[in-house]
């Protein structure tokens, strides 16, 4: 008789234990142990982002893992699962490994280099699709081995792949865990390069001891990451996840005809949308599960319900194309360089890359003017409350809504400052609590019409976009305290206030937001440029790129010499032989004239953006005159359009 399974549960993107297909496969093993581990991998400590709503899911998990079985917990061991692992299967004498699959770029090299651990050690590894509806590297394998680049693909290779599959209950027993005694080396690791060094005010310690402080397997604290203190009131874990997940569901009419466009990107406490994007990121909320509380609700509604793209299940369906996209092309997909998906467009402040061709997390600075632009749109301090609201908002919550961040996105790059798409992606990965790399970099690309979506001359107003929710301006005065008493007539464009009128209100429109008072007073800073200016110097620049018609794979992309195919004149660092010389050239931003306090404010257009995706190359056509189909909806709205596009 062969002894019974001795089985290592892996916890990683699957923080619950509702609806997990590798808990159940584990389960049903029928082990004489499991041991619910984490392994607390340096790549998300100091690489990647980290913060209070992991530690919240991690705790709860626990507990709920404590609730079915006293002896057992979730035991976080402090090492790196490359060089634990191999440990522990030894030390534990282990015969299954057994986890949820994650086709992140890091994720994939790492599980890679386990999986060869494991078949060394003689142990057998089952491995379960749940982070996703469908499989990410079987959307791509019937998708014709490409990326999926639209909303269609997805349900095309959905429909050839078959139904998704019902949520699975949550185990009622869980089994004891074996001897947990550990007496091999811990191997520390580098701390450097630490990317969340910036959220830090205390030391990093959480490497002191393999099993923490006590010896328990304790879930680090934020005090033991010299983490800030936490800001956000959105807090994590399965059991907060399915009570939300509960409230939504009780409006049914709300869920049957929920449609993301039509929601308010002004509205907060409560927002206007579920929120429930960061539990599906850490996994204290399965997808699937998602995914049948809202079908089977719509299902009711029959007609009356809003279908994909823009209901709440088409916004799994968006998550989901983007995990695709990814799985295919792997690290190049969070860069323009190397990736053959991604358009170039010599944006200001591009990338540096290492050896190896992958970005480093720093930039060429080839315009100290695009540079202030960048740090006062991070901070919000661009002097158009609008997008400062919504950026203040991100740094304060960790959250904002879906619209918010297609405007804040769009004012950064192709629609005000050209700033790379990376550099705006890199500070959400900062702050959001629901960071899931796949859709931010996806997010970005679209936003900038850098792949995904080419409708490059729609872009969104900092004045028009937000009065369509909120003409009072509530949201600007909640987080733009400074703006609060302003008449609703200036509050998104409060430079054109009589100086009188600023006085009254306690605040003045005056420099450029590095002090919070002038003179006493105050002070709000004046908008960094005109609106309308840059509009249009952004879309000549993505003109001239269109034209040009290369992509992060082009040898000139990766030598330097994509400078060849575009004039001096050309908006971004076009001058010189390489990004050195542009940064050394007297050339400075394009100018645009600041309106003065009182003067003139932005002139409107408006119009409809058809966001559907597939616009771009590997979608369903290529070009952006592709006529949108009645299925694929309309995402966003009341954006203002180019005068000179051309009409029908």
């Amino acid at each position: 008789m062969s002894p019974k399974p001795r089985v290592i549960y892996w916890f990683r993107t699957d923080l619950r234990l509702h609806d997990s297909p590798a808990l159940k496969a584990a389960l049903d093993l029928k082990p004489e142990y499991l041991w619910p581990i984490w392994c607390w991998d340096p790549h998300y400590v100091y690489r990647a982002k980290v913060g209070p709503n992991s530690l919240d899911c991690m705790n709860d998990v626990s507990t709920s893992i404590t609730r079915l079985n006293s002896k057992t917990k979730l035991h976080v061991v402090r090492e790196a699962p490359q060089t634990l692992l191999p440990k522990l299967f030894k030390a534990w004498k282990i015969t299954h490994l057994v986890f949820e699959k994650d086709t992140d770029a890091y994720a994939k090299d790492r599980d890679a280099e386990v999986t060869k651990l494991a078949k060394e050690a003689g142990v057998e590894l089952i491995v379960k699709t749940g982070r996703t509806l469908y499989d990410p590297d079987e959307l791509v394998e019937v998708n014709g081995g490409k990326p999926t680049m639209s909303i269609s693909q997805v349900q095309k290779a959905g429909k050839s792949i078959g139904d998704i599959p019902r949520p699975l209950p949550a185990p009622t027993a869980l089994p004891d865990p074996g001897p947990t005694l550990i007496e091999f080396h811990q191997e520390r690791p580098a701390p450097d390069p630490d990317f969340n060094a910036i959220q830090r005010d205390g030391k990093e310690s959480s490497y002191s001891k393999i099993a923490g402080p006590k010896g328990d397997f304790a879930v680090p604290t934020l005090d033991e990451m010299g983490l800030k203190e936490v800001s956000t009131p959105h807090r994590g874990g399965e059991t907060i996840a399915l009570q939300m997940l509960d409230e939504i569901i009780k409006n049914e009419s709300w869920t049957a005809t929920f449609e993301k466009p039509k929601t308010a990107p002004t509205a907060f406490a409560p927002q206007a949308t579920t929120l429930l994007s960061p539990h599906l990121h850490f996994g204290s909320l399965s997808c699937r599960n998602f995914y049948w509380r809202v079908q089977d609700v719509v299902d009711k509604h029959k007609k009356k319900a809003s279908q994909p793209p823009v209901s709440l299940t088409g916004q799994l369906l968006f998550r989901d194309m983007y995990f695709g996209a990814q799985a295919k092309l792997g690290w190049s997909f969070g860069q323009t360089e190397g990736n053959d998906h991604c358009r170039f467009i010599p944006w200001h402040l591009r990338s540096k890359l290492d050896k190896n061709g992958l970005i480093t997390g720093e930039y060429t600075v080839d315009s100290p003017q695009a540079e202030d632009w960048f740090q006062r749109w991070k901070f919000g301090r661009t002097g158009f409350p609008w997008i400062d609201a919504a950026m203040r908002q991100l740094r304060q919550e960790g959250w904002i809504h879906h619209l918010a961040r297609h405007a804040v996105a769009c004012f950064l790059t192709r629609g005000g400052c050209y700033v790379d798409w990376v550099r705006g992606a890199e500070v959400f990965e900062e702050w959001l609590i629901d960071h899931e790399a796949a859709s931010n970099i996806g997010n970005w690309q679209w936003l900038s019409c850098t792949a995904f979506y080419s409708q490059f001359y729609r872009c969104y107003s900092p004045i028009a976009f937000p009065q369509k929710t909120d003409k009072n301006g509530d949201f600007v005065r909640h987080f733009v305290p400074e703006l609060k008493d302003f008449p609703a007539k200036y509050i998104y464009e409060p430079w054109k206030a009589p100086i009188q009128d600023q006085k009254r209100a306690g605040c003045i429109v005056k420099g450029d937001g590095t002090t919070a008072e002038v003179d006493g007073v105050k002070a709000y800073p004046k908008p960094m440029f005109d609106f309308n200016e840059r509009r249009t110097v952004c879309i000549e620049g993505m003109k001239s790129a269109y034209h040009v018609n290369i992509y992060g794979n082009d040898p000139r992309v990766l030598d330097g010499t994509w400078r060849t195919l575009f004039p001096d004149s050309a908006e971004g660092p076009t001058e010189g032989a390489n990004d050195e010389e542009a940064a050394a050239s007297s050339r400075k931003i394009k100018k645009t004239d600041v309106p003065e306090e009182g003067d003139q404010g932005v002139e409107e257009d408006h119009g409809e953006a058809a966001e559907t995706g597939g616009d771009l190359k590997g979608g369903d056509s290529q070009g952006s005159k592709r006529k949108q189909g009645k299925a694929n909806g309309t995402l966003d709205s009341f954006v203002i359009l180019r005068k000179t596009r051309r009409t029908k």
